[in-house]
């Protein structure tokens, strides 16, 4: 039976006790996606933005997505209360996960791996600084399958000991939210996902 991850999320915040908010890691894969999401979670968690994303490529694209995140962040009207963890660039990290996936087709095995690095590595992060729940943004792409990064965020939460926030922040139209959000903070929008596989092949010189 497919789950509706949504409504999982939102009966979690209503059970939240009045006038707590519990601390929140948020991996975070760029500052677009990021920016409704932040503003779904911030009511409710004390939200830290893990920027984490080993399979950005090249370094200088990591840097430039890390920095958008960094201006968003600065621009939000709950700035204050929200933090960022920015990790140093690992691309080593995933071109030694996903070797021997690199012919795979976008949205499968080696995205399957690449969601599991990332979110393993907010889990890790999430249990070594006492963090009570952590999600991710990934879910609000509606080219990512919320599925499997909920269940791959279950597995981790029981493995790590820290709760995950259930999500697929894309209903409700938090999708077409962040792209409005995205236009009115002037945040650059990447037109590919992070590494050279998913980059779009340029035809045009072919073409000619």
């Amino acid at each position: 039976m497919k789950q509706n991850y949504q409504k999982q999320m939102e009966a979690v915040t209503e059970r939240l006790p009045a006038g707590e908010r519990p601390r929140l890691l948020l991996h975070s894969c760029c500052g677009p996606c990021s920016s409704y999401v932040l503003e779904a979670l911030t009511p409710y968690f004390r939200v830290t933005v893990l920027y984490y994303n080993p399979n950005i490529q090249p370094e200088s694209e990591y840097e430039k997505r890390l920095r958008w995140q960094r201006e968003l962040i600065a621009a939000l009207p709950a700035a204050a209360e929200v933090d960022i963890l920015a990790c140093a660039y690992d691309g080593a990290a995933y071109t030694a996960a996903v070797r021997g996936l690199e012919r795979e087709p976008e949205g499968g095995a080696r995205c399957t791996v690449c969601f599991r690095l990332r979110l393993e590595e907010t889990a890790r992060l999430a249990m070594l600084h006492g963090f009570d729940w952590f999600c991710t943004t990934l879910t609000v792409s509606p080219h990512k399958d919320a599925e499997r990064l909920n269940q791959i965020g279950a597995a981790l939460a029981e493995q790590y000991g820290v709760r995950f926030l259930p999500s697929d922040f894309k209903k409700r139209g938090g999708y077409q939210r962040s792209i409005a959000l995205s236009r009115q903070y002037g945040l650059y929008r990447q037109d590919y996902c992070g590494c050279l596989y998913s980059r779009p092949v340029d035809n045009s010189a072919a073409a000619e």
